[in-house]
């Protein structure tokens, strides 16, 4: 007797149609998984046989063989365990069929019957629906998570009974309906308005989140780093609905989503420490999962004290930088996940922290001052387009009863000079002057004429490389959208480069 069932399996952040097919034979008594299952699954053969005999069922006394097909793809997890039950009680004809096309199962079974919660499951109902399947059943944990999605009805179900009852239509479930989040809901208490001082800071990550620029601070211990790095999502624009599935999706198959905020609607902020590997930074694994940069889509990825971060991890940032996306290779496939973050690196000028402090001596040697800032390479610092200093905070400016600006009034003309950039770049596949590629800066970065003189004088003097006056005329274009220019002018120049002159005051010495 044969049966087969619909599921759902996952390879990194993206997913494909699985079918559990089932063959219960006479013969000796054996439970056979094969189509390349790993541990997990193989172990489901345990779960399924003990959750059958307590929901009441007749495990079958013979030959039973599950074949998860494609069978030349690795599957891994226990998500396989409800398609596996209904697949073997079905070939048993211990359950009505039910329609195999229109419906999808998939969720982790317990000893008792019950259906625990699985990862992934906004990525596998997305595929779901693109194969036109009608119904999905997904544990209850994981509903509205799955109802985020259109054009498919998602069922949660709490046990087998339940969803026994269901297809065999004693009782009737509702799909999922969608839960309402709203970014007031979820926002943090963090705001700019805490940040006295720091203007040229301040001006800095304006402009970063209004072009999506990465980010350099560079300043003595408690000048105020971290503190101006947390404050930077509150200033960026709002997510789209594209970008926030995007992001959910990362976060479901890592393991990482709120039960309670099933989809994602605040940028993250992500900040590992500086001895995380490059492999926790890009992800990895039998089965590769998303590193931090991934985790980081959408938001922004802060890397406090940049020096200390392991070299390697360091240089496998560049890469993701230039793309936005960061592909990983392993035995059994290679994926590629996004990576379209702001980046914010912070670090002292020296190890002790003083170097070039207005007050404090810096006890450092100069070979010590040297190796401490080559541990940021050339190539890295090239990649980040705002260098900034963050000197220390006096105590006129801390002390000062003056109303800084807020995040919501930094936040309006971030807006305003992104909905200039959708508009430019409308129908290009780019979303902001960060991601513009070397051809299209000569259609949209045009330069007045003593814009072109000042940065030519500039390129020639600084000895800046090709990289770096592009991230100029970016930085420039941005600068430009704030003001409200239609063409970059001296001024929008003269701004950018001075962003970028921290490199020939520390690292030239």
């Amino acid at each position: 007797m044969f049966s087969k069932v619909k599921s759902v399996g996952i390879f990194g952040i993206e997913s494909y149609m699985i079918v559990a097919e089932a063959d219960v034979s006479n013969g000796l008594p054996a439970f056979d998984v094969v189509g390349l299952p790993d541990t997990a699954v193989k172990e489901s053969r345990d779960r399924v046989r003990a959750a059958i005999k307590n929901c009441g069922f007749r495990f079958p006394n013979g030959r039973i063989t599950v074949n998860l097909a494609p069978a030349d793809r690795k599957k891994e997890g226990a998500l396989y365990d409800l398609p596996i039950l209904l697949a073997v009680l079905r070939a048993s004809k211990q359950i009505p069929d039910f329609d195999d096309v229109n419906n999808v199962f998939l969720g982790e079974v317990s000893l008792d019957g019950h259906i625990r919660s699985v990862n992934g499951v906004l990525a596998m109902c997305i595929t779901a629906s693109q194969n036109g399947v009608k119904n999905i059943f997904v544990p209850k944990d994981n509903e509205s998570e799955g109802a985020t999605i259109s054009g498919i009805n998602v069922y949660g179900v709490s046990n087998i009974k339940e969803l026994i009852d269901f297809l065999s239509g004693k009782i009737v479930l509702s799909p999922a309906k969608p839960k309402v989040i709203t970014q007031k809901s979820i926002v943090g208490t963090v705001d700019f308005s805490e940040v006295k001082g720091q203007t040229a800071a301040k001006a800095a990550l304006e402009i970063a989140a209004a072009g999506g620029h990465n980010v350099l601070l560079i300043g003595p211990p408690g000048a105020g780093k971290s503190m101006l790095a947390k404050r930077l999502p509150t200033i960026l624009p709002e997510m789209t609905f594209e970008e926030s599935i995007e992001t959910t999706k990362i976060y479901s198959v890592s393991g990482n989503l709120d039960k309670d905020n099933p989809l994602i609607v605040n940028r993250p902020f992500r900040s590992p420490h500086h001895t995380i590997s490059a492999v926790g930074l890009t992800g990895g694994g039998t089965q590769p999962r998303p590193g931090e940069i991934s985790l980081a889509n959408g938001g922004v990825l802060f890397l406090d004290e940049l020096p200390e971060f392991h070299r390697d991890a360091m240089e496998a940032l560049r890469a993701p930088l230039e793309d936005g996306k960061v592909t990983v290779s392993r035995a059994y496939g290679r994926v590629t996940n996004p990576s379209r973050f702001t980046l914010v690196a912070a670090m002292n000028p020296c190890p002790c922290g003083f170097y070039g402090h207005p007050t404090k001596q810096c006890i450092c040697s100069s070979n010590a001052v040297k190796r401490y800032l080559n541990r940021v390479s050339g190539p890295m610092l090239d990649r980040l387009d705002i260098h900034v200093e963050v000197p220390p905070v006096d105590y006129k400016a801390l002390s000062a009863t003056t109303k800084e600006e807020s995040s919501a009034t930094i936040r309006e003309r971030v807006n305003k000079a992104r909905k200039i950039q959708q508009e430019r770049y409308r129908g290009t596949g780019i979303t902001c002057n960060a991601e513009l590629t070397p051809a299209l800066l000569k259609k949209y970065c045009v330069l007045e004429d003593a814009a072109a003189e000042l940065l030519r004088d500039s390129f020639e003097r600084l000895g800046l490389s090709a990289r770096a006056y592009d991230k100029i005329l970016k930085v420039a274009r941005t600068i430009a959208d704030l003001k409200g220019n239609e063409n970059i002018e001296k001024e929008n120049i003269f701004t950018a480069i001075r962003f970028r002159t921290l490199d020939r005051k520390y690292w030239s010495e």
